[in-house]
């Protein structure tokens, strides 16, 4: 059903891929938008290696909302931050690309427990994340889950 990677030689391990899903700290987040379109926003997320799914949060209205009511397959891409080699212009990144299906977190005890760790991540300060997760905002936020169903990684401009 998905592709194998044509330059294989790029590709690396799964170990890897969960490497950078768990450090990385913003993605390139894909639904089928409006009218069969891409569209494609900048997201925050948490890696959950125990149970392999990914979260965020959002809005519960919206075109990113509406795109996955309407189709929960999605595409999200993880990169690291990479390096230059002496001499060279061109950064050495490696990206993860996920496909899933992305479903809405509807268990209360589930949510603030993914909220917990995804803020854990992005504060330094872990009373920040504990107001941040107290606070009414909690209300009107959506958790949405990843269920991953392939990924894939490469090592970009290795030559």
């Amino acid at each position: 059903m998905f592709r194998k990677m044509r330059r294989f030689r790029q590709q690396v391990s799964d170990e890897e891929c969960k490497k950078i899903l768990k450090e990385g700290k913003r993605a390139a987040f894909s639904v089928i938008g409006d009218d069969g379109y891409p569209y494609t926003v900048p997201i925050n997320f948490y890696y959950d290696e125990e149970d392999g799914k990914i979260y965020f949060h959002g809005s519960k209205e919206g075109h990113k909302a509406d795109a996955m009511r309407r189709d929960n397959r999605v595409c999200l891409t993880v990169w690291n931050q990479g390096f230059k080699k002496e001499g060279h212009w061109e950064w050495n990144v490696t990206s993860v690309v996920v496909f899933g299906r992305a479903e809405p977190v509807t268990d209360q005890k589930v949510v603030v427990d993914q909220l917990r760790k995804m803020v854990a991540k992005y504060y330094p300060d872990p009373s920040e994340a504990e107001k941040e997760i107290n606070s009414p905002i909690i209300n009107h936020v959506q958790l949405t889950a990843i269920t991953i169903e392939h990924m894939t990684g490469k090592l970009v401009n290795e030559k």
